[in-house]
């Protein structure tokens, strides 16, 4: 019998499609430094959930680390850039420390920990980002402790670049959008993000995303197969370790600060999850959705509360109730709605329904 892709499936990735060109046009179509802020933010989550996914979606590994090896990459080059100045040679040499650390930190742990059921291997994880984070409050003079570290850009990325000039020698403005360091810094973000993306869109339609899928689906079967299961979970867990890790340094790059709070909170931990179980698990296209809609939602949602408390003041108890400051709660209220309606997550229930024998 074959499968044929109906409206779900091609609706998920004309949305995914149309995602894409927002991101990619973003500094044409929305021209606010927020805007900016909001569409880079999801460029480099979206590579972040996605290669979260190549383990919980894809492998079935439940992993609480994934923030410190985006943190690894952070800290890498942050401290290299603060330490040697603003330019390329920190960013890179920054970058492959957080991977070569990923890499040492995630065959550790997966050699040691894949064996056991996977609640102990998620506590582990656990104890391990704790332990990073602590860590990166503590060792103060190399981290910048709770407070972080403050350092410049290389110099391509400096709002003072000028990258196209007019007959006049000004920075040169196209679609009243000017041609300086500033959107070289974003499509740096979206150009690395997209190749990332690209490489785990690749790896999971491989005949390596395969034998990834029967281990989710039966371990014991796949092992009698003649799949070596620890090694193949140990492999996917350093790829996606190195993954955040180069997602880490990007967002370093293009924050140009970095503590606790941005690189290795559990927090960012929690919102991974949120976006892999909006968008859906076991599908690349997931990450994309959840990842725009819980990012959108954490920047807009307030003004959008705001608005419709002012508009409905004269109506008792609605203004109260739509009060900016319980955004957090109608989140929760969204969220809840959307695990019921999408028990496999947006893209994954709208796949499931678009596939027909």
């Amino acid at each position: 019998m074959s499968m044929k892709p109906t409206y779900g499936s091609i609706g998920v990735k004309l949305v995914v499609l149309l995602i894409a060109a927002a991101l990619l046009f973003a500094p044409f179509l929305f021209q606010d430094v927020r805007s900016i802020e909001v569409a880079a933010r999801i460029c480099i989550f979206i590579v972040l959930v996605a290669s979260y996914d190549l383990l919980i979606g894809y492998t079935g590994i439940v992993s609480f680390a994934h923030t410190m090896f985006f943190g690894f990459g952070a800290y890498g080059a942050a401290i290299l850039l603060k330490q040697m100045g603003p330019g390329w040679a920190p960013v890179v040499l920054g970058g492959l420390a957080g991977i070569a650390l990923s890499l040492v930190i995630a065959v550790a742990i997966g050699l040691l920990s894949l064996r056991v059921k996977a609640i102990f291997f998620a506590m582990i994880t656990l104890a391990a980002a704790s332990v990073a984070l602590v860590l990166a409050s503590q060792l103060s003079h190399l981290t910048g402790g709770e407070d972080g570290i403050t350092y410049s850009a290389p110099d391509l990325f400096k709002p003072a670049t000028k990258l196209l000039v007019d007959a006049e020698g000004k920075v040169l403005k196209i679609a009243g959008v000017r041609m300086n360091g500033k959107i070289a810094a974003y499509y740096f973000v979206f150009l690395s993000s997209a190749v990332l993306f690209g490489l785990m869109l690749r790896l999971v339609g491989s005949p390596l995303g395969t034998v990834l899928k029967a281990i989710r689906e039966n371990e014991a079967r796949a092992e009698a197969i003649g799949y070596r299961v620890v090694a193949y979970r140990t492999f996917v867990f350093c790829i996606s370790a190195v993954v955040a890790s180069l997602a880490g340094t990007i967002y370093a790059v293009w924050l140009k600060y970095t503590g606790p709070e941005t690189a290795l909170s559990f927090d960012i931990m929690i919102d991974i999850l949120l976006m892999v179980v909006i968008g859906g698990m076991g599908t690349m296209w997931g990450p994309v959705i959840g990842a725009t809609l819980l990012v959108i939602a954490q920047y807009y949602l307030r003004d959008l509360m705001g608005a419709a408390a002012e508009a409905v003041s004269s109506v008792p108890l609605l203004p109260e109730l739509l009060n900016p400051d319980r955004w957090l709660f109608w989140l929760g209220i969204l969220f809840i709605l959307l695990v019921y309606f999408f028990p496999k997550g947006i893209a994954g229930t709208a796949m499931e329904k678009g596939v027909r024998q």
